[in-house]
């Protein structure tokens, strides 16, 4: 594939996957973030008025920086992250494939590769990254130079993914309080 064809490429993908996720966003936020706040609630989630603002201003801001293709790996990890906690809290239980009830883990898990796919080839030539002349975080060589750059680049961007997801599952996700609700309320 040539330069160009390859800087296309990655445009569309950039663009296709950054606008959905921030689409995601602006829909919590245009619909109340009531609901949003309502269901982080019911699925375990702690503090979810605060998580409800929280995915949405993320889902937005991640989505944005994707299309611009700007502090594309920082996006990339935070696609990574938003994914992982979605399947964690939401998808997971439900199985893998996404037409399951209750919609399985497959099209997050696609979403995060995509992520860490950014991570590892960088934004292309048709990003706000490169016409600033910006050099990733763990590139030693520019943001799509040389292969041990984008592979210690896409690690970065796998790492602070999962540590971003794990740090706010920690702090926010009791699987089981949602339950304990459900079963006092009962008695």
């Amino acid at each position: 594939m040539s330069g160009s064809h390859f800087d296309l490429a990655l445009f569309v993908l950039r663009v296709a996957f950054g606008a959905s996720i921030a689409y995601h966003g602006y829909n919590k936020v245009s619909r109340g973030l009531k609901g949003t706040a309502s269901w982080f609630a019911n699925i375990g989630m702690r503090q979810p008025k605060l998580q409800a603002r929280f995915a949405a201003s993320t889902e937005m801001i991640v989505g944005v920086l994707l299309c611009l293709g700007l502090f594309t790996e920082l996006a990339s990890a935070g696609l990574i992250a938003l994914m992982i906690v979605a399947i964690t809290v939401a998808h997971r239980k439900n199985g893998y494939f996404i037409f399951k009830p209750g919609q399985g883990w497959e099209y997050c898990a696609a979403i995060a590769v995509v992520g860490f796919v950014l991570g590892l080839t960088g934004p292309g030539n048709w990003s706000l990254d490169d016409t600033f002349g910006r050099t990733a975080i763990g590139s030693t060589s520019g943001l799509t130079n040389g292969s041990t750059s984008g592979l210690m680049t896409g690690a970065f961007v796998l790492g602070l993914g999962l540590i971003s997801s794990a740090l706010q599952l920690a702090v926010f996700w009791r699987p089981n309080s949602s339950k304990k609700k459900s079963s006092k309320a009962s008695s």
